[in-house]
C-alpha cells in the first residue's frame, strides 16, 4: 500500500538517470541499462497514475545525447519508438494522454510516425498526462518559442509590449501543462542537465543515490512525502515569516 499525503504535486518531472552507470556496475552494456531505464518508466507512470498525479514528463533523450557513440544513440532512437507502439494500449487502457516535447522534426522518420500515432491514439483522453521530452532542450525550448513569437511580431499578430511570462509560455512545445511542482533526480547528481529550464522556475528538487533502473514506487512516495514537509512561497512571505 502507497503512503498518503495531503499535498500530492499535480506534475513531478524526472530526468531518468543513471542507465549507463547501472550496466556497467553490473558488467553489462550500457544499452542493456537503457532497457531496464524503460521497465522502471512504467513503473513510475503507474505508481503516478495511482497516486493521482496529474501530469509526468520524462526526459527520455536530450539535444546533448546526440553526441553519444552512434551505437548507443541508434539503440535509444529504437528503443523509444518500440516503448511508444508496445505501451499504446496500456496508456489508453489507463486513460492517458501522451504528449511530446522536443525537436521532434530531427527524429528519425519512424520515431516521428510512432509519436504522432500516440498522440492522436491517446488525444481523446483525459486521464493523466504523460509528457515524454524526446530531443529536447531547455535552451532550445527557450530559442524556438522566441523564434515563434518574433515571427508573430514580424506578420504584425502580436505587438512587442504586449509579449510577457504568458506569451512565451503559450509558445513552449507543450503549452497549458501547470509547472512542474516536483523535478526528481535520481542517481545522485545536483544539476537540471538542460531540463525544462523555463517550467521549473519555482519546482521543488528531490535527488537520491538510487539509479534509475531501480527507481521503485517506495522511492516516489519518499519523494512525495519530502515535498509535502516544505513550505513553499514563491518568492512571497509565509506565515511566521511575515
Amino acid at each position: 500500500m502507497h503512503q498518503e499525503t495531503d499535498q500530492v504535486p499535480r506534475h513531478v518531472a524526472v530526468i531518468m538517470d543513471g542507465n549507463g552507470r547501472w550496466a556497467v556496475e553490473r558488467g553489462l552494456d550500457r544499452i542493456e541499462g537503457h532497457y531496464e531505464g524503460r521497465k522502471a518508466a512504467r513503473r513510475f507512470v503507474e505508481a503516478a497514475s495511482d497516486r493521482g498525479i496529474e501530469v509526468v514528463s520524462l526526459y527520455a533523450f536530450s539535444s546533448e545525447n546526440w553526441s553519444r557513440p552512434t551505437r548507443e544513440v541508434e539503440a535509444l532512437m529504437g528503443l523509444i519508438e518500440t516503448a511508444l507502439r508496445a505501451e499504446l494500449e496500456y496508456l489508453c487502457a489507463r486513460n492517458a494522454q501522451l504528449r511530446v516535447s522536443g525537436r521532434l522534426h530531427e527524429l528519425p522518420e519512424g520515431l516521428q510516425r510512432a509519436i504522432s500515432d500516440a498522440i492522436r491514439a491517446t488525444d481523446d483522453n483525459d486521464g493523466m498526462v504523460l509528457n515524454l521530452c524526446v530531443n529536447y532542450g531547455g535552451r532550445a525550448e527557450i530559442v524556438d518559442a522566441v523564434r515563434a513569437i518574433a515571427a508573430e511580431v514580424q506578420s504584425g499578430t502580436v505587438a512587442i509590449e504586449d509579449i510577457d511570462e504568458n506569451t512565451v509560455s503559450e509558445h513552449l512545445y507543450v503549452p497549458g501543462l501547470p509547472e512542474p511542482d516536483l523535478l526528481i533526480r535520481p542517481g545522485g547528481e545536483l544539476r537540471v542537465s538542460n531540463f525544462l529550464l523555463w517550467e521549473i522556475a519555482y519546482v521543488e528538487f528531490y535527488t537520491l543515490p538510487v539509479y534509475w533502473p531501480d527507481f521503485k514506487e517506495e522511492h516516489l512516495d519518499e519523494a512525495i512525502a519530502d515535498f509535502a514537509r516544505r513550505r513553499r512561497k514563491f518568492g512571497r512571505l509565509v506565515g511566521m515569516d511575515e
